[in-house]
């Protein structure tokens, strides 16, 4: 695994250097070099993760431990300014077999190499674009909703107002193919609408409502990826439809020059009868994405059963609804391209009372 991972970053710091190098062009003196503006860019990541999860409430594996590595790496093309085509490939490495996952709750394969992304985005205004293909999901949700490490296949559109030197709205809207492992089929239907409020002031915030439907999830339950939503006994079908309003708050200031950040994040699934509601709340203080910046965060959520859907919410947490718990973490970063994160869930799902443990080790890179 760990030559697996090696290999990820010596192929990163390669594609790097090629696509973000610029020469000197000859003959031209260098203490008045002229710029060249390269089409092509790179970008990427990677990350280490080591994963201890313990007292899960099953007799099968209760308690396990492994390591994960995975880097993605890509490159943009910009024929014309307002056109961008990109691809990224994705390669992981796991102690964990493929045949695992679904047991552990993972989101992706654990050892795989596969297409991250391909997609073209075209600005059709100053403020507005429209994105095509496989890439991260263009909404502002949390990992309560959707795990940000999944790349969903679709056509989206986003479209900015400002209302003043501050203030902006924000739509969006688009419709995807789930694109999970395993021949999922599953379509989603996205709207959102933001207000941010004071952007860039010392002290502004944001309001967003979105709204998810989420359809043909007859091969996502038979593979076992709705996870802890209620199933009609004894068939692949789901009690209740999925049909999410979502409404996040977000607060933002500074606390001895540390930007201090409060989320409250609430989700009703209007296609559910019953166990239909859940909600979490997080603070973060500073900011590990810049040189020796320190970052310490917790959140405390509650998810009802079926108020969201599990198959796409964030696998950092064991329980992905019917369960409520708390995440603390402190992340470090060493410079803009490396930081580190250490993370511990305590989670309790409904009806029993034994909690599970689960400390996650974190070593990331962007560029």
């Amino acid at each position: 695994m760990s030559k697996a991972f090696l290999a990820m970053i010596a192929l990163a710091l390669a594609a790097r250097a090629a696509f973000g190098a610029t020469d000197d062009l000859p003959g031209v003196a260098t203490d008045n070099p002229i710029v060249v503006i390269s089409r092509w860019n790179w970008f990427g990541d990677a990350m280490l993760r080591g994963n201890r999860t313990e007292d899960i409430p099953r007799p099968v594996e209760p308690s396990f431990s492994d390591a994960f590595a995975r880097g993605r790496f890509g490159v943009a093309y910009d024929p014309i300014p307002d056109l961008e085509f990109g691809a990224a490939i994705k390669l992981a490495a796991s102690t964990s077999s493929n045949s695992e996952d679904r047991l552990r709750n993972v989101n992706e394969r654990s050892n795989d190499v596969a297409l991250d992304q391909f997609y073209a985005r075209w600005l059709v205004a100053e403020n507005g674009s429209i994105l095509l293909g496989k890439a991260p999901f263009p909404l502002q949700l949390s990992q309560m909703l959707w795990d940000p490490d999944l790349r969903p296949v679709g056509a989206s559109a986003n479209v900015a107002f400002g209302l003043n030197e501050f203030d902006r709205f924000e739509f969006g809207a688009g419709y995807f193919a789930g694109d999970l492992p395993y021949g999922d089929d599953s379509r989603i239907g996205a709207l959102q609408a933001a207000y941010h409020w004071r952007e860039g002031a010392p002290v502004n915030g944001s309001a967003v409502l979105s709204y998810l439907d989420f359809s043909d999830l007859r091969q996502l339950v038979q593979q076992g990826l709705s996870r802890t939503n209620l199933r009609v006994a004894g068939t692949p079908n789901l009690v209740s439809d999925y049909h999410l309003l979502d409404l996040q708050f977000v607060g933002r200031t500074l606390v001895a020059d540390m930007p201090l950040e409060l989320r409250l994040d609430l989700v009703r699934n209007l296609g559910a009868d019953d166990q239909r509601d859940g909600a979490r709340g997080s603070i973060m203080l500073g900011d590990s994405r810049q040189r020796r910046g320190w970052e310490f965060g917790l959140a405390d959520q509650r998810i009802q059963r079926d108020a969201v859907m599990a198959a796409f919410n964030s696998d950092d947490w064991w329980f992905h609804s019917w369960a409520r718990g708390i995440m603390a973490w402190a992340a470090y970063g060493f410079s803009p391209t490396w930081s580190a994160r250490l993370a511990a869930f305590h989670e309790r799902r409904d009806g029993i009372s034994e909690y599970t443990d689960r400390v996650l080790l974190d070593l990331y890179a962007h560029w």
